[in-house]
């Protein structure tokens, strides 16, 4: 007997479902190492722009915009905010710090599934969505990480501000294709060249790169809705 999803199913979907499977590999790795969780953030989000250029190539199927929301719930919402948790737990003792740090995930899981019904009813067919992308949440905490940036002191807050843009009527445009695929070969090169590199020029080549990602996605964060035009 055939699974179910022959026949129902495309290449965009199988990508799509990767996606979350990496998702649950960034959450698992988190517990081990949030920079390596960082890096399988990353790689889903590169998985996740993949699956819509292959659904407007090869065409999508009924399923494929579900698949994509459920997906970004687990590497776009989950596994950020266990990087975040995790981060935070192995940092600081006070409860109370601790606590404030875990309301400020579990806000972000939460705004993640807000903004992911909302888009998938509303905006899925738009050029355009309002509140911050999951994806650029997630890719703004991993490069940060891999940056540099991974003290609970400066995740902390920017869960804070990152849950309450991603439910907020900010319209962010699209990327333009160009601009996509140069966010995309940085991120490949941040996470290729990140890791247990030490000082060696890979290391430091790596989070060069991640901070080059963490500036174009904070300059698309903060400027994108006021300087972002799409062309017609």
């Amino acid at each position: 007997m055939k699974p179910r999803f022959v026949g129902k199913m495309g290449l965009a979907d199988a990508v799509t479902v990767a996606n979350a499977a990496l998702g649950f590999f960034a959450a698992v790795a988190a517990t081990v190492s949030i920079t390596l969780a960082a890096r399988l953030i990353l790689l889903a989000a590169i998985a996740d722009a993949l699956d819509g250029v292959i659904a407007r190539r090869r065409g999508g199927t009924a399923v494929g915009e579900y698949l994509d929301a459920l997906a970004d719930v687990a590497s776009f919402g989950v596994a950020p905010a266990l990087l975040v948790a995790i981060a935070v737990q192995e940092a600081w003792s006070d409860p109370v710090r601790v606590g404030i740090a875990l309301v400020g995930t579990a806000l972000f899981v939460a705004a993640a599934v807000t903004r992911l019904g909302l888009y998938t009813a509303y905006d899925s067919d738009l050029a355009e969505t309002e509140g911050v992308q999951t994806t650029l949440a997630a890719t703004i905490l991993s490069a940060g990480v891999l940056a540099g940036f991974s003290d609970p002191i400066v995740l902390v807050p920017l869960v804070y501000l990152l849950a309450a843009l991603m439910v907020t009527t900010i319209t962010y445009p699209d990327l333009h294709a160009q601009d996509a695929l140069v966010m995309g070969i940085v991120q490949a090169l941040a996470i290729l060249l990140s890791g247990p590199y030490g000082r060696h020029l890979a290391g430091d080549l790596g989070r060069g790169f991640a901070f080059g990602l963490l500036f174009l996605a904070l300059a698309y964060l903060f400027f994108g809705p006021m300087f972002y035009w799409r062309r017609d």
